[in-house]
């Protein structure tokens, strides 16, 4: 079952780079991108919706959404957009596979999360 999950998500992966590799060349700057958010953002919003409506009613709240939602989304996104146009897509899929790596260092480093045995960044050193 766990094969079938890991070559599942690898297709949708490489889905993903093909699409965006061809958006990438069809559509001038970051217009395809937005497109892209406000579609997914319409399909994920019925599952949301009841949540959302608190941050509408809380200003701080709604200020912490925005600066998150750039900080996961626009930014991120925006950079692998413009990386997909300018490297090769076996370049760029070897350098978004890399990704959960960098990203459980940084939780190790920055978060103290555990990575395995560690129970901190200064437990192993």
């Amino acid at each position: 079952m766990g094969v079938a999950f890991a070559l599942l998500a690898g297709s949708f992966w490489a889905g993903y780079i093909l699409t965006s590799a061809r958006a990438g060349r069809l559509v001038p700057g970051h217009d395809g991108l937005a497109v892209a958010l406000v579609v997914s953002a319409v399909v994920v919003m019925p599952l949301g919706g009841a949540g959302a409506s608190a941050a509408f009613e809380d200003l701080h709240l709604l200020a912490l959404a925005a600066v998150v939602a750039l900080l996961a989304s626009v930014i991120p996104y925006s950079l692998e957009f413009a990386a997909v146009r300018r490297l090769p897509k076996h370049v760029f899929g070897v350098l978004l596979s890399l990704e959960p790596i960098v990203a459980a260092i940084a939780g190790w480093l920055l978060l103290d999360q555990s990575l395995g045995r560690c129970a901190s960044p200064r437990s192993c050193w």
